[in-house]
């Protein structure tokens, strides 16, 4: 029974991993770079939830203390949160990819989306550090210690609620790419951008949305993790993005449904690791999976040998 508690566990860390997965994995498959701003705006919104329900926004919680109540706070913890990351998300996407992409053509194919996100993210966390430091921070959870059991296993029901919202939420989102007429735009973007502007898709219009569907799965995901663990800091980002980028090379760059499986997998792992090894070596499992997939299967589970070609 410990092991299948651990197997719950995991499951309920791996579905927060899902949706930074999943939001790796559209900017790949899309627009073919690796963008580091992901874990910037995962850890923004963690900070902005903690601010609202804490009062330490830059700005002052008294008006939104007096429309939701101190025990309602965490609503508008989630709507600021999410707010905020889709400006910042749209900001971002001005000077990593319309600004680079007007200036430099087809040279931001390659290095200068990368290291233009880059700079965002060290940005992002100078900022949170000068504004609140580099401690971890602490919430009381708005739920307290609601837990069920079923038999001997314990469930915690907003680390239920929030699996079930990531996986309704990455349903929801193949479910728009597969079916949708923006879903189409996106999918002719992530084939051949040049073919598809020519095809009368406005691409410059739909590469924001790219960048905003990213954010709101980086702002879901960050708002749940405080939720759920009411520990966050300034790095917080970079600790769920290196886990996340496992689990979506794991289950195949560009992969949609892949990076579900492998976000799942790679926290069933973490826990496990965690049990058997330590906390101190939680790293060495995942990377070490990671390394042998690279080297046996390079393309992940579900993975295809071109970015961007037929995966959504």
């Amino acid at each position: 029974m410990l092991l299948l508690q651990q197997l719950i566990n995991g499951l309920m860390l791996g579905g927060l991993y899902v949706m930074v997965a999943v939001a790796f994995t559209l900017i790949i498959g899309m627009l073919n770079f690796l963008n580091f701003t992901i874990p910037a705006l995962f850890m923004f919104a963690a900070m902005m939830m903690w601010a609202t329900m804490t009062g330490n926004l830059p700005f002052g919680n008294d008006f939104l203390f007096a429309i939701f109540g101190e025990h309602n706070i965490w609503i508008a913890g989630a709507i600021v949160s999410i707010v905020s990351i889709c400006l910042v998300s749209l900001i971002i996407e001005r000077f990593t990819y319309r600004y680079m992409k007007a200036k430099y053509g087809d040279a931001t194919e390659h290095a200068l989306p990368l290291v233009s996100s880059l700079g965002f993210l060290i940005i992002f966390e100078h900022l949170v550090i000068g504004q609140w430091g580099s401690d971890p921070l602490q919430i009381e959870s708005p739920f307290g210690d609601a837990t069920f059991t079923i038999g001997t296993l314990i469930f915690s029901y907003p680390q239920v609620i929030s699996l079930a919202l990531s996986l309704a939420i990455v349903f929801l989102l193949s479910h728009v790419i597969r079916h949708t007429k923006l879903g189409r735009a996106l999918r002719s973007i992530a084939e051949r951008p040049d073919t598809a502007t020519l095809m009368g898709v406005d691409v410059l219009r739909i590469v924001p949305v790219v960048y905003v569907i990213t954010g709101l799965l980086c702002a879901i995901s960050g708002i749940l993790f405080t939720i759920n663990y009411t520990s966050i800091d300034a790095y917080i980002g970079d600790t769920v993005a290196t886990v996340a980028i496992a689990g979506m090379v794991l289950g195949g760059l560009g992969n949609v449904w892949g990076a579900v499986v492998g976000g799942l997998f790679v926290g069933i792992l973490e826990v496990f690791s965690i049990y058997i090894v330590g906390a101190d070596f939680v790293k060495v499992p995942i990377w070490g999976l990671l390394l042998l997939i690279l080297v046996f299967k390079p393309t992940g589970l579900f993975g295809h040998t071109a970015i961007g070609k037929g995966k959504f």
